[in-house]
């Protein structure tokens, strides 16, 4: 009875046993955290990846509009720049005519002709009469001359001495007439026309501004580099007025040459 006890004991022992075993083995474990995070982790990365490529990607264009911005702005403040320096510069050179054209006409008021004196000889060589016959004549000459002396108007007078030598072609005053608009063409700097209303007036081989009208044809050459041309006119004024002012000024114009 016991030894039949006793092997229903040892069977059942050893399924408990077993039983033990099977209950103390660790289960298996799955760790679903780290599944789902792995799984949602690859969206997620993906999407900052994204944004980030978005916000890189706008940062560069801004940076490329500011540069583009300060390209233009760079442009326009140098364009305003040259402008300026280019005002700058007419503006000198205006000031610089302008004083240059109160010089001229301070170095001929001394010497200025005036309805009163005696005129010039025309170009047949007569000179009868202090003032010619025609009294327009003699107040379009005088308006002329107000207008430089009186008013400084210089662009008025050189409209009214043109229209003068115009109008009177053959006026006792118009060797007068061709040196003051080449006085006012040399002020201007205009070399062209100076250069013609001086040598009108060496045309008049009677005129009392021959003299000067040639120095000033030198002065015309001279200030063109046609050194040549100068030292002709000065020389011609040595030789044909020896004794003058003006050839003492032309004789020292020839030295500096």
């Amino acid at each position: 009875m016991k030894y039949s006890n006793l092997k229903r004991i040892i069977p059942l022992t050893l399924l408990a046993s077993a039983a033990t075993l099977v209950v103390a083995a660790p289960a298996p474990v799955t760790d679903l955290n780290a599944s789902s995070n792995s799984t949602s982790s690859a969206p997620a990365s993906s999407a900052s990846i994204e944004r980030l490529e978005r916000l890189i990607k706008s940062r560069n264009q801004i940076q490329l509009q500011l540069q583009q911005q300060l390209d233009g702005l760079s442009q326009e403040l140098s364009e305003m720049r040259g402008t300026v320096e280019r005002n700058s510069y007419e503006l000198d050179q205006m000031l610089e005519r302008q004083r240059q054209l109160y010089i001229e006409i301070d170095n001929i008021r001394t010497a200025k002709p005036t309805v009163e004196a005696k005129p010039e000889a025309t170009e047949g060589g007569s000179t009868e009469g202090a003032y010619a016959a025609d009294t327009n004549e003699n107040a379009a000459y005088q308006n002329a001359v107000d207008l430089i002396l009186k008013e400084k108007n210089y662009a008025g007078a050189t409209k009214a001495f043109q229209e003068f030598v115009t109008a009177y072609p053959d006026s006792v005053y118009s060797s007068n007439a061709h040196y003051w608009l080449g006085q006012l063409y040399f002020a201007q700097k205009n070399d062209v026309e100076a250069a013609k209303s001086f040598a009108k007036v060496v045309s008049y081989a009677d005129s009392n501004k021959r003299a000067d009208a040639l120095l000033k044809l030198g002065e015309v050459a001279k200030r063109n580099n046609n050194n040549a041309a100068a030292k002709k006119y000065y020389q011609k004024v040595v030789n044909e007025y020896p004794d003058s002012t003006t050839a003492k000024t032309a004789a020292s114009k020839l030295e500096s040459l």
